[in-house]
């Protein structure tokens, strides 16, 4: 990892991909992307972070999640449920009653998204200030 001169010392950060690929070629490039095309995997879409709010706030069974997202379908809550669940985001706990009851907990795991989503709470309210300018 390369340093920066400050004044107040040293701090570590990432090389650019323009800096590892003049060094090292375009694999190195890649592997300074990578992470982070990795993480945006996991969040990326329009649903992800919606159903991770409404778990957080309690909504844990199928229909309640999906009725706290409007606008939400069956088909795609499901889908983004098994692929949160891949992701080890959240617990699907299958209990066995008349009827069979399935809950969806957010994992210890998910907790670790908390400061990249308040990044980009911080970063998405900076940016619409600056293109709207409100």
């Amino acid at each position: 990892m390369q340093t920066t001169e400050l004044k107040s010392g040293k701090i570590a950060r990432p090389k650019s991909c323009e800096e590892a690929a003049k060094e090292n070629g375009h694999r190195d490039c890649l592997g300074v992307i990578m992470p982070v095309r990795d993480a945006l995997d996991v969040i990326n879409g329009k649903w992800k972070l919606p159903i991770i709010i409404a778990i957080s706030n309690g909504h844990q069974r199928f229909r309640d999640i999906e009725r706290s997202i409007p606008k939400i379908t069956s088909k795609v809550l499901s889908k983004e449920l098994k692929d949160l669940e891949t992701h080890k985001l959240i617990r699907r706990q299958v209990y066995d009653s008349q009827p069979v009851t399935v809950e969806y907990t957010l994992t210890p795991y998910a907790a670790t998204l908390n400061p990249v989503i308040d990044a980009l709470f911080t970063w998405g309210k900076q940016h619409r200030k600056t293109i709207l300018g409100k």
